[in-house]
């Protein structure tokens, strides 16, 4: 199990709807893979850009690559299109 940082669980609670099919009692506590796709497939522009405050922009686009790279892969099309254009440009 993942302990995330107190801001980090401030930002799930306030988001608990987007992880609904998760316990409540391990939500503050998913790994930092699950959160940053729920984060770029179902949050808006102010999710995205307090999840880039939060991790780093470097470290969203690290993760978002890390389980984008192999066959099986949760992200949607469009998502993951978008993202590998903008990570391109903003995380050298």
């Amino acid at each position: 199990m993942v302990e995330n940082s107190p801001e980090i669980k401030q930002f799930i609670r306030e988001r608990s709807s987007m992880f609904w099919y998760i316990r409540e009692d391990a939500k503050e506590n998913i790994s930092l893979d699950v959160l940053v796709e729920f984060i770029l497939n179902y949050g808006d522009a102010n999710d995205v850009r307090e999840l880039f405050k939060l991790l780093g922009v470097k470290k969203v686009a690290e993760i978002f690559y890390k389980n984008t790279s192999g066959l099986r892969c949760n992200y949607f099309p469009r998502t993951k299109h978008f993202f590998n254009l903008y990570f391109q440009r903003n995380a050298r």
